[in-house]
C-alpha cells in the first residue's frame, strides 16, 4: 500500500510539473502576449524549475527506495524550491501592481521586498542543514515566518483589489488555501510524517493560480 500511494505521489508531481512548464511556456509564446502575461508566464517557470530541483530527487528517492543515495539532492533541491518560491511571490505581486496601477503602495513595496529578502537570506544560512535527514525544525520555522507574512501581505492586497481584475478575483483565496495546507507541514510533519499529505491540496492551491493566469 505504501508503495502504492509512493508511485501515486511521483505521477501526481511529475503531472504538476508538466502543467507548471506548459502554463509557463504556454504564456511566453502564445500569439496573445501581453507585458503581464509575459510576466505571469515568468513566474510559472519560476515556480516549475525550483520545484523540479525539489521533486525529481524525491521521485527518484520513490523509484529507488534508496533514500540515502539522493539525500544530498534532496536537501539542495529544497533549498531551492524555498527560494524560488518567495521569487514566484514577488512576481505574483508585480503582476497585481501592474494590473492595478495605483499610487499608495510605496509601503507595500518595501513591506513585500523586505520580507523577501529576509526569507532568501535565512534561506542561505547553514544553521539550516538542508542536507541533513532530520534538519533542525526551529530553523524551518524562523525561515518560514517572513515567508508567512509575504503570503498574508500579498493575499490581502489581492482580497482587497479582488473585483477590479476578475481573471485574478479568487486569487486570495488560493493563496490562503496554500498556507493553510503548508504550515502544519512545518510545525508538525517531523513528528507526524502523514500531514505532509497536505502537500497534494497546497500544490492543486498553485495550480489553481497558474491556471487563473491562463485568463489575463
Amino acid at each position: 500500500m505504501k508503495r502504492v500511494f509512493g508511485l501515486f505521489e511521483a505521477a501526481f508531481d511529475a503531472l504538476y510539473l508538466i502543467v507548471a512548464f506548459g502554463i509557463g511556456f504556454f504564456l511566453l509564446f502564445a500569439e496573445a502576449r501581453s507585458p503581464v502575461r509575459l510576466l505571469a508566464g515568468v513566474a510559472a517557470l519560476v515556480l516549475g524549475i525550483g520545484d523540479l530541483f525539489h521533486l525529481v530527487p524525491r521521485m527518484a528517492v520513490i523509484v529507488a527506495r534508496r533514500e540515502e543515495i539522493f539525500r544530498s539532492h534532496l536537501g539542495r533541491g529544497k533549498q531551492i524550491a524555498s527560494i524560488t518560491m518567495t521569487v514566484f511571490y514577488l512576481l505574483l505581486w508585480q503582476i497585481l501592481r501592474y494590473v492595478v496601477r495605483s499610487d499608495g503602495y510605496e509601503f507595500w513595496d518595501f513591506a513585500i521586498y523586505f520580507l523577501a529578502m529576509v526569507r532568501i537570506a535565512l534561506c542561505l544560512l547553514p544553521q539550516n542543514r538542508w542536507r541533513d535527514r532530520y534538519p533542525p525544525v526551529a530553523w524551518g520555522v524562523w525561515r518560514n515566518i517572513p515567508f508567512f507574512m509575504l503570503g498574508i501581505a500579498v493575499a490581502w492586497r489581492f482580497y482587497l483589489v479582488r473585483n477590479a481584475v476578475p481573471a485574478l478575483r479568487p486569487m486570495w483565496l488560493a493563496i490562503v488555501l496554500s498556507f493553510a495546507c503548508y504550515l502544519p507541514v512545518v510545525l508538525w510533519s517531523n513528528r507526524n510524517p502523514k500531514i505532509g499529505m497536505l502537500m497534494f491540496p497546497k500544490t492543486c492551491a498553485y495550480l489553481w493560480m497558474l491556471a487563473m493566469f491562463l485568463f489575463l
